[in-house]
């Protein structure tokens, strides 16, 4: 494969760690892969590069030509780190219910950043406006809509993440549990570790408050990154064996907790995956081994209310 330039080389080989304590006694143990430790802290990298790569591949993306896409937040970052190292021009539909850091991060590589004004949070219609103004924009500029919620090419990059955590655990892996957004990080770590060991566990996690792949209503919550409101087209009964709903609440006293016992420092996202692989940890018990994944970096919320 052909080196990849500058920055874009340091995307995966990320580490993987054992939490030491926070699950409590008599339970399997509970593996968390550190995705902070990617260029831009978070496991986004790896989506980013692999849309762009692929799109790059086909001829569908064309030198010069502008990137469009709707994001919480760590996507955006992402792409716009990519689209920088690469020379594309990227405009992104954001929202100011999504950290304000995330936000500026996108500004910082350059990218031209809209916000939709939501005055209620991560709601049932704020990110169908987003799409719906992405769409907009690359009717009126031609542009290359790399589109999260409905391209596949994400699944190349995470899938690095399930065949790496395979060769860093060698043992069996008994269950996976990942928050879920878009349905990529989920489906394409769980994919390679499941074939693996065909009696894993995967674990969808999603929030309390908008429980819509366990068939609940669509509600507001906090925890960014997931909870849209509807069920992603990645995420079919198929691909999961159980589901989990943590409230936004839980998964903000989660990442608090984790950073002082474990010095794991993640978001809500990474507080709702960590609390549903203890859950499942103290249900196998000992002998068995659950995994998740921090999928960003505490400092992208220290401007908000976790960590205030």
């Amino acid at each position: 494969m052909t080196p990849r330039p500058g920055a874009l080389a340091g995307i995966g080989n990320t580490p993987i760690v054992r939490l030491s304590s926070f699950p409590g006694p008599d339970t399997a143990e509970v593996w968390v892969k550190l995705e902070a430790a990617n260029p831009t802290g978070s496991y986004k990298d790896r989506m980013a590069l692999a849309m762009i790569e692929a799109a790059e591949e086909r001829g569908d993306l064309e030198p010069g030509q502008t990137v469009v896409e709707y994001t919480g937040g760590s996507t955006g970052s992402s792409l716009a780190f990519v689209c920088a190292i690469k020379g594309y021009p990227m405009r992104i539909v954001s929202s100011n219910a999504f950290a304000a850091e995330k936000l500026q991060t996108m500004r910082t590589f350059g990218a031209d950043l809209e916000l939709i004004h939501s005055d209620h949070g991560i709601h049932p219609e704020l990110v169908p406006q987003m799409i719906a103004r992405a769409a907009e924009i690359v009717a009126e500029t031609g542009g290359y809509a790399t589109d999260q919620f409905n391209n596949f090419d994400s699944l190349n990059g995470y899938r690095e993440i399930g065949s790496e955590i395979l060769s860093q655990l060698p043992a069996e892996i008994h269950g996976a549990c990942l928050y879920v957004g878009v349905g990529g990080a989920f489906v394409g770590t769980t994919t390679p570790i499941k074939e693996a060991w065909p009696d894993l566990i995967r674990t969808v996690v999603e929030p309390a408050e908008s429980a819509v792949i366990a068939g609940g209503p669509a509600g507001t919550h906090r925890i960014e990154g997931g909870g849209v409101g509807f069920v992603p087209k990645m995420i079919t009964p198929d691909v999961y064996d159980r589901l989990d709903a943590v409230s936004s609440e839980d998964a903000f006293a989660t990442a608090r907790e984790v950073a002082v016992t474990e010095g794991v420092w993640t978001g809500p996202s990474g507080g709702a995956n960590i609390l549903a692989a203890t859950r499942l940890a103290r249900e196998l018990g000992p002998g068995h081994r659950v995994v998740t994944v921090q999928p960003d970096s505490g400092l992208k919320y220290l401007g908000g209310d976790l960590y205030r």
